[in-house]
This record gives C-alpha cells, sequence and structure tokens, in this order.
C-alpha cells in the first residue's frame, strides 16, 4: 500500500502547461466509471466523479471543480465511456467541497436532474454568497493562531479569492443522511454519514459488490485534512467514521482522488495509525512549553510550511490540538493570540 504520509495541497494556479490536461474517462466494472477531472491545484492535480449506469441514464457521484474549461472537460470524460451529460438522471454528492459539488447547478440545469447532498454545507454557502468574508474569517483564525503579521499580509495580498470553484448556489433536493439508498443498475447504494474531512461527508456503498465511494474520507493516498472550524471535533468524528466504514466490509473502494484500491481495512488501519503519530507529536510540542498553533505547525510537519500550504497545515494542526483538547489531554490558553499547554 502506498506510504503513510499528509496530503500537501498548495491552492495557487498551476502552470499554462498543467493547464492543459484534459478530462478523462474509462470503465472500472461493467455499469461503473471513473471521471478523472482536472484541478488547479499542485499537489492535487485530479478529482474522480463516477458515473453509474442507472435505467436509460446514470447517477453522478461527484462533479469536479467549477471552473472556464470544467464542463468541457467532464464532457470529454463521459463521451470516452459512452455517456451524455445530457443523461445524468441524479448528482450525488459526497461532500461540500469544490472539486466534489462546483459544477452540480450547471449540470443540474443541463440536465434538468436533482442534486443530492448532506444538510451541513455553511461553509459552501458562506463561499458562494459572500467569499470575501470567509477569507476574512481565515486571515483572523490564523492571526489568532500567531500567524506573524508580515506574511499573514503578504498571504492575504496573494491569496484573496477570485474564483470560489462554485458555478453557483447548490439546493439539494434530498438530504444525504444515513439511510437513504440511491437506485442504479448494479443494486442500490447506500449512504453513510462520515464526517470528519468535512462535516458534510457521505460514504455511499453498494452491499452485493461491497463496493464504497468514498469521496475524501478514504484515499488510495494515505492523506489527511480536516475541515477545522465548522464542527466541534473533525478529527474525532473522522475516528469514528473510520469505525463505520470499517463495519461495511467494502472490498474495492472507488475514492474521490487517485486510484481504486482493493485493501481497504489496510487504509483504514493506515490512517488510524497516522493520527495516531500526529497527535503524539503534537502533543510533544506542547510538553515544557505553551506555543502558539503556528509555532506546532513546523515541528509537526518539519519544512513544509509554505506560503501555498500554510492554511493547509494550520487547519490541519488546529484539528489535532482540538481533539486533545476534547481528549482531557492538551488545554489553550485564551489570550490575544491563542496558546496550548499539555
Amino acid at each position: 500500500m502506498p506510504g503513510a504520509s499528509d496530503l500537501q495541497s498548495p491552492r495557487r494556479p498551476r502552470s499554462a502547461a498543467a493547464r492543459r490536461e484534459l478530462g478523462r474517462g474509462e470503465r472500472v466494472l461493467p455499469g461503473v466509471y471513473r471521471l478523472r477531472l482536472p484541478l488547479p491545484w499542485p499537489g492535487v492535480p485530479h478529482c474522480n466523479a463516477w458515473a453509474v449506469r442507472s435505467g436509460e441514464g446514470f447517477v453522478l457521484f461527484d462533479t469536479g471543480m467549477h471552473q472556464p474549461d470544467s464542463l468541457a472537460n467532464l464532457e470529454r470524460a463521459l463521451e470516452m465511456c459512452g455517456l451524455r451529460l445530457a443523461d445524468t438522471s441524479l448528482i450525488v454528492c459526497t461532500h461540500a467541497h469544490s472539486d466534489h459539488c462546483g459544477q452540480a447547478p450547471v449540470i443540474a440545469e443541463r440536465a434538468g436532474c436533482e442534486i443530492w447532498m448532506h444538510p451541513s454545507h455553511a461553509l459552501l454557502d458562506s463561499m458562494v454568497e459572500d467569499p470575501d468574508s470567509v477569507f476574512a474569517r481565515r486571515l483572523e483564525v490564523a492571526r489568532q493562531s500567531g500567524v506573524p503579521a508580515e506574511p499573514l499580509q503578504r498571504y492575504a495580498e496573494e491569496r484573496r479569492p477570485r474564483e470560489t470553484g462554485f458555478a453557483g448556489e447548490i439546493k439539494p433536493a434530498r438530504d444525504l443522511v444515513t439511510g437513504v439508498t440511491v437506485e442504479s443498475d448494479i443494486g442500490e447504494w447506500q449512504a453513510y454519514e462520515t464526517p470528519g474531512h468535512s462535516p458534510s461527508h457521505v460514504c455511499l456503498f453498494q452491499p452485493e459488490r461491497r463496493l464504497l465511494i468514498s469521496g475524501d474520507h478514504l484515499l488510495w493516498r494515505i492523506s489527511l485534512y480536516f475541515e477545522y472550524g465548522n464542527s466541534p471535533d473533525p478529527v474525532g468524528e473522522f475516528l469514528h467514521s473510520l469505525d463505520v466504514v470499517e463495519g461495511l466490509g467494502a472490498r474495492l473502494c472507488l475514492p474521490g482522488h487517485g486510484r481504486t484500491f482493493a485493501d481497504v481495512f489496510a487504509h483504514i488501519q493506515a490512517n488510524r495509525r497516522l493520527v495516531d503519530e500526529r497527535l503524539a507529536t503534537v502533543l510533544d510540542a506542547l510538553r515544557g512549553s505553551e506555543p502558539t498553533p503556528f509555532e506546532v505547525v513546523p515541528q509537526v510537519y518539519g519544512d513544509a510550511l509554505s506560503q501555498g500550504n500554510a492554511h493547509w497545515l494550520l487547519s490541519k494542526t488546529l484539528a489535532y490540538l482540538t481533539h486533545l483538547e476534547a481528549l482531557g489531554r492538551a488545554r489553550r490558553i485564551p489570550g490575544e493570540v491563542e496558546r496550548w499547554t499539555a
């Protein structure tokens, strides 16, 4: 299996050559197709959407990010599988991040179909309605976490959002929660709420074939990211969600990024180990001192911190600190700049 490492995703535009990447489609199983769609992020160059035949059309699980050429790339990937966008009968979104649901409103309008999504999509709504406020909140969290003024100002100038990755407001026709089923030609897919990566995260399981559409909960490369600030304890939620998925007994995983994989149990165990390792490292950083979250980051990730991935790594570090607090193993020290101690 792949080596255990956190996925580091600098959110900056890719080169012109990288932008020429095109969408691709391939059959994975009879009636099941992987649609590999380009993303503008170094370190995360693609995401997967999954088309599963259903009657005269197909269910589209996830949609890719909304960009100027995104719909053309999706249509190209579908054409390679003998499918047409107009035949989309239902859109099912594993979670409310732009690379998984950004194109949903456009596709739904073109195909005349419904969108199903978990109701906990406050971040998506805020990004569509007022992205500047979301960015301002991100800057304030960074300031309170001890990020120095000069690099924070530089980050604010260079990273202010220009495109959100969402085509527009998403109004789900149905809440995608545990117990909801999705019909397809290969049988029903059962929804299971799996928060952690995002409070809106849902996995879909086909029990007869033991197939799991895992979104970003499980990936081919063992990778962790937690949407900090929109739920009480993202790391604790993620660990519980691993228990939920382990109980399903999936034998083939169709992830939101990267290749399919069959060693699902091994991936679950590797995710648990990586969380334990990160928590231990964060706790070690707190012993004998009272660092800011920003000061903890390089002790956990070494020299990995950069202008491009600072938000990514700080968000994960804050999530680990919050989980240690929930366990009674760490305590935050309030102040103009927040500090922590074991």
